[in-house]
């Protein structure tokens, strides 16, 4: 393991913690203030009512990375995007193995997804009121469950099983990552599950996570999804999720679902253009500036009739 250490403004800490974590691969991210300890160290106080008061004014972000390679490439990406993050490289450094376990672990917990229904690592116990357990580590492949825009399909799952599981025959989670989405829709009730992705690490994780929860699920490479789906789950970004518009809607059954997450709010009249010629996409839910959208699909062909 090797940890890239950085310095930037605190206006800056959110937009860099996604670059690290979503675009370059991070296996975790830690932030903290950087003027801890000293004269200028502002204390940020939440008070009840009010919402938090005062501000970091430089935040310390510590990002691990599987190996040197991966920690310097990622520390080159923030440099050509200073513009706008107005970071500074402080460090490249070989982390000992049994300090990566530690760091990990204390940064995550038990989340509650909705009622009942959590995601528990393995060194953390369920709540006794747990109904609905997915035990998930982090790991190389996205998704641990901690993310708004995959807690909002967690909770779109939770909240539509019982409806209409019955009717999920057939599921798909597209750019499946960790697997957590598949699995879940398999917690719920779905019968039978493909999980595909274009990183042959995410399948196998998806893979062995799927199989240590007791969900069957048939985990490969893109070309794995075919026929029809009664629901096609999608959490990656704007720009794939445009340019895969044409495929997503073609998987849909008659009447299927589509439900796609990764969408910044600013971004969600560019997907419902893009699927418009497709399918009906509008926002199911929303939250801290990510948006989930959903359709469906109706007409012989799964083309939305007009």
């Amino acid at each position: 393991m090797h940890a890239l250490t950085l310095l930037a403004p605190a206006a800056s800490v959110e937009a860099l913690s996604d670059l690290l974590s979503e675009t370059l691969d991070a296996l975790s991210v830690s932030v903290e203030d950087a003027d801890a300890g000293t004269a200028d160290e502002q204390p940020v106080f939440d008070e009840p009512g009010q919402g938090p008061t005062g501000e970091w004014q430089r935040a310390r972000l510590v990002a691990l990375f599987e190996d040197e390679r991966s920690a310097t490439a990622a520390a080159a990406a923030v440099s050509a995007s200073n513009e706008e993050h107005a970071a500074v490289i402080v460090a490249i450094e070989p982390v000992p193995d049994d300090d990566w376990v530690r760091k990990s672990q204390s940064q995550f917990g038990p989340t509650e997804i909705s009622a009942g229904f959590w995601i528990v690592p393995s060194w953390c116990e369920p709540r006794a009121d747990a109904s609905r357990v997915i035990r998930l580590d982090p790991g190389r492949a996205f998704g641990t469950g901690t993310h708004p825009t995959t807690q909002m399909c967690l909770r779109w799952i939770a909240t539509h099983a019982p409806a209409h599981a019955q009717r999920w025959q057939r599921v798909l989670d597209y750019g499946a990552g960790s697997g957590v989405l598949a699995i879940a829709a398999g917690l719920f009730g779905a019968a039978e599950i493909d999980a595909v992705d274009l990183d042959p690490a995410a399948v196998e994780a998806a893979a062995l996570n799927a199989a240590s929860n007791g969900i069957a699920v048939r985990s490969g490479l893109p070309d794995l999804a075919s026929g029809r789906y009664a629901l096609v789950l999608a959490n990656i970004l704007a720009t794939p999720l445009k340019l895969l518009a044409p495929l997503l809607s073609s998987l849909l059954e008659p009447g299927g679902t589509l439900v796609l997450s990764g969408i910044l709010e600013r971004q969600a009249g560019e997907l419902r253009e893009a699927y418009a010629p497709h399918l009906a996409i509008d926002v199911a839910a929303a939250d801290d500036g990510w948006v989930l959208m959903t359709g469906s699909a109706f007409g012989p062909h799964g083309i939305i009739s007009r």
